[in-house]
């Protein structure tokens, strides 16, 4: 079992034919509501990759509260440590351009809430075969957890986004960390990623950092170092396209596949996923990663 302590939001997604820039208005060809988060994403990614998933985190008592409970229980994952909490659920307001690239804003709402993980939290982390961690949820929160899960001796995987500094002993708590080019550099304060790689070692164990259209890096403290291509499509969509990958390659490493495969795997994911609108909408079922891993 995989857990997930993280954050659901309702995605409400402009798609426009190129971003507003700064004091620009412009006019929209689309809008959605989309269940999303990063937690869920990498929740609902992780279900329908093959795994079994206990959701951890909080709703608002609003109905976005509501439909991001329904949806998480469809695709599958255990809705039983999602708590609500008087207000608004969180929210993220999303534009994606016609090129597939997207800029984000994300407003916390219950998310804002979760202070920690619960009793019953902690147990359905020791219990796992992974957490999967992002920040949208308070630091303090997501430190805990990591702790929690460092104490059962889980592997936890660090998605460090939004991207802010990571306090000692949360890193000191993760195994894996999985930033994108972006993320890596501003952690590490190299452009270069390979050298950015080598920094995060530093600090931790395992990293993999996702280069977008050159794939994804990979390295360990015991010395391995690879390199995967990214699966070559045209993307429509970016917004899940990390989350994705995360949730895939934590399902690839708990069935025991070597790193090149678990890479490879989590990277066809991510490649389906940007194939298609919207965030939890967009990732792919196991079925699928197999079919076009053939």
């Amino acid at each position: 079992m995989i857990s997930v302590f993280g954050s659901a939001n309702m995605d409400l997604v402009a798609y426009v034919s190129q971003a507003p820039r700064r004091g620009e208005t412009v006019t929209g060809h689309r809008f959605r509501t989309i269940p999303g988060g990063k937690g869920a994403n990498q929740a609902i990614a992780a279900t329908r990759a093959g795994a079994r998933v206990a959701f951890l985190g909080a709703v608002g008592d609003d109905g976005f509260g509501a439909e991001l409970r329904a949806t998480l229980k469809e695709a599958g994952a255990d809705v039983r440590g999602l708590r609500e909490v008087p207000g608004s659920s969180g929210i993220a307001h999303i534009v994606v351009d016609d090129d597939g690239g997207n800029s984000i804003i994300v407003v916390p709402g219950a998310n804002g809430a979760v202070k920690g993980p619960s009793g019953e939290d902690m147990a359905a982390i020791a219990r796992s075969d992974a957490l999967l961690l992002q920040l949208e949820l308070p630091m303090e929160a997501v430190v805990a957890a990591a702790q929690a899960a460092q104490v059962s001796g889980v592997p936890v995987v660090l998605t460090p986004a939004p991207v802010q500094p990571l306090p000692p002993e949360l890193l000191a708590a993760v195994t894996m960390i999985v930033p994108n080019e972006h993320e890596a550099a501003a952690l590490t304060g190299v452009e270069d990623p390979e050298a950015a790689l080598e920094a995060l070692l530093e600090q931790v164990e395992e990293a993999v950092i996702t280069l977008g259209e050159e794939g994804a890096l990979y390295g360990s403290r015991s010395g391995t170092r690879l390199r995967v291509p990214a699966v070559k499509v045209r993307a429509v969509d970016t917004t899940a396209a990390g989350d994705t990958f995360v949730g895939a390659l934590a399902v690839a490493r708990s069935e025991r596949l070597d790193m090149e495969e678990a890479l490879r795997f989590a990277s066809v994911a991510a490649a389906l996923s940007v194939q298609r609108e919207g965030a939890s909408t967009s990732t792919p079922t196991r079925r699928e990663i197999e079919e076009a891993l053939d």
